[in-house]
């Protein structure tokens, strides 16, 4: 595998922002502000909660709740004023994932199940790149972000003008981008992938060499599957790239019998020291289905918490590498999107219709 250096990447560009969206307003002709409501805890709230609590009650404190329910409670009853639909991605955190959101999963099964909505509104639980793709797939829809700021270091490791550099170094060789790319890359690649079809889409492309941006580690552990030669971007995930083989060792050795699934984004040793390798969903699936008696999941460990919130009979082993930018990302912020319709994101059309080509032949191959 071909990994490229630095001096092929052009300078990195800051994200653009509307007027609209840098003075902190939205479409408010269509959707005109909301009075705050009470935020206090009360019977009223308490009893309105209590089943949602009950979801959430072995990884929130008791101590807790009275702090989270009425932001709970207020969102959920906005929600239906508003025709709004909150997307929560696997490293939301719990009060978020299991108390609120509409629809739970990764990045593009949120887009996808989004697109079936009859929602005006989108308010996306994760971060910038995924509001893009549910834009992309829902371009008639007003889509939020909860915190324009919440961004990624492997989605921001790469640009559109990185792409077209590299069709000028390598004329001819198809390129796949990681779904986890701003709108501006996926314009520019041939085709997108997730975690969990990357060695099919490589191998549709019919050549012998491919190009993968920007995740490294994803690229090398493509690699390791397939007899195409992967010429891979730079860029990683900084939260799955910090776990360490020997760390997983470690764990092992500190609780015998734990299953170790991570996720492809870390590290071609971690993967090896593994028992599974699989994508959030795939991880969430594992954990489901064969319920083993005690796991670790190798990825951002708020993940962990809403599996075992579902599954009280795993225990969970829970190294805790966490995303800054998920964790922008909070009740009280999206209680504001549906007060107040800011933070609206946007995709040039030009630049959508080329990127939403991307995204749908890689859904064309099924």
């Amino acid at each position: 595998m071909t990994l490229l250096t630095s001096d092929v990447r052009s300078a990195p560009s800051a994200r653009r922002e509307s007027p609209a969206n840098a003075l902190g307003v939205g479409p408010r002709g269509r959707f005109p502000a909301l009075p705050r409501p009470a935020l206090e805890w009360t019977p009223e709230v308490q009893a309105a909660t209590a089943h949602l609590y009950e979801r959430v009650a072995r990884v929130i404190p008791p101590v807790e709740w009275p702090f989270h329910a009425p932001y709970v409670k207020a969102i959920n009853d906005l929600k239906d004023v508003r025709n709004a639909t909150i997307l929560a991605h696997n490293y939301m955190t719990p009060e978020i994932y299991h108390c609120v959101a509409d629809h739970i999963g990764d990045s593009l099964q949120l887009a996808k199940l989004a697109a079936k909505s009859d929602a005006d509104i989108i308010i996306q639980g994760g971060v910038h790149f995924m509001a893009e793709t549910s834009k992309l797939l829902n371009p008639n829809k007003v889509v939020l972000t909860p915190d324009m700021k919440a961004g990624c270091s492997l989605a921001e490791s790469i640009n559109g003008a990185d792409v077209r550099a590299l069709r000028k170094q390598y004329p001819g060789v198809p390129i796949v981008a990681y779904v986890n790319t701003s709108a501006d890359v996926k314009a520019e690649v041939d085709i997108c992938c997730t975690s969990s079809n990357a060695v099919k889409v490589v191998e549709s492309l019919g050549a012998e060499r491919v190009i993968m941006v920007p995740d490294r580690y994803l690229a090398q552990n493509v690699a390791a599957q397939t007899k195409v030669e992967i010429i891979a971007w730079s860029g990683a995930c900084e939260v799955h790239e910090r776990f360490t083989a020997e760390e997983i060792e470690n764990y092992r050795a500190d609780h015998p019998g734990v299953q170790v699934l991570a996720h492809p984004e870390c590290p071609r040793e971690v993967i090896e020291v593994s028992d599974f390798a699989g994508s959030t969903a795939a991880m969430i699936d594992f954990v489901r289905s064969r319920k083993p008696a005690r796991v670790l999941l190798v990825t951002e460990c708020s993940m962990a918490d809403n599996v075992a919130a579902e599954t009280p009979d795993v225990e969970f082993v829970r190294p805790c590498n966490f995303c800054p930018h998920m964790k922008r990302i909070t009740l009280p912020k999206i209680l504001d999107s549906l007060l107040y319709v800011r933070e609206e994101v946007t995709v040039d059309p030009a630049v959508a219709e080329r990127a939403r080509r991307s995204v749908q032949r890689m859904i064309d191959l099924g």
